[in-house]
């Protein structure tokens, strides 16, 4: 199998790290929120901008571009360049937010330093602000469902077996393709159930969420990086 590089990008390496740890993130951050914990908006609002960018660069690409195209894969442009685009934005928006209220704190003379009360004030500004965002990001996590069950239906995700390690395994396509789609489909859960737990603060459902996103997170940020090994591997195979 010879590929031509020159005429494609593949950069789902960096997209699936960011995804994983942007879900991470979103988690901690959460946590410590409930806990009443100090909180610097302005690091928050730092670490959700890095992988927000990112996302938004590189998932905005392959969206417009369809790179993966070029090689033979143009439905990987749907599946990995519009997600990963719909999730840089909202942690951009997110990022943005976390800095104004930043902002805010210190020209109201408040110290960086959250008491329980700031954060439980912080914590239900939070959830006014983000509930409406959060419709599309249910919206976004019913398209992650149709893609987990695209991915099934139509055994999708397998490495082609010049494709060191996941290559191993490229003669049962539904094991990668049932380990990819569900990882997009706890992450979809998790993004469905967003609405209800800002409007309710349902200790359950954000305990679902919780499972999800720590899940899905974890296994996206080593699969990313073991893409790093695996994909400089399938270019020198095919080149």
């Amino acid at each position: 199998m010879h590929i031509d590089w020159s005429v494609t990008q593949v950069y789902n390496t960096i997209m699936s790290v960011a995804t994983g740890v942007g879900l991470l993130m979103l988690v901690r951050f959460g946590g410590l929120l409930r806990s009443g914990q100090r909180i610097s908006l302005e690091g928050w609002a730092l670490g959700f901008a890095v992988p927000g960018f990112i996302l938004t660069l590189t998932g905005g690409h392959m969206t417009l571009t369809w790179p993966l195209s070029k090689i033979g894969f143009p439905f990987d442009d749907i599946i990995f360049g519009e997600p990963s685009l719909a999730f840089g934005v909202m942690l951009l928006a997110g990022a943005i937010f976390l800095w104004r209220s930043s902002l805010m704190s210190l020209e109201s003379g408040v110290a960086a330093k959250e008491s329980k009360e700031q954060s439980a004030s912080l914590m239900t500004h939070l959830a006014e602000a983000v509930h409406p965002l959060s419709y599309f990001a249910a919206a976004m996590g019913l398209a992650l469902i149709s893609i987990g069950i695209a991915g099934m239906y139509y055994q999708l995700f397998a490495a082609p077996p010049e494709e060191p390690i996941s290559g191993r395994f490229a003669d049962y396509p539904m094991l990668e393709a049932t380990f990819i789609s569900m990882l997009y489909a706890l992450t979809g859960l998790g993004a469905i159930l967003l609405p209800f737990s800002l409007a309710k603060g349902n200790p359950a459902v954000l305990a679902i969420i919780k499972f999800c996103w720590t899940i899905t997170g974890i296994l996206f940020t080593l699969f990313g990086a073991l893409n790093y090994f695996t994909h400089i591997g399938l270019i020198l195979n095919t080149m």
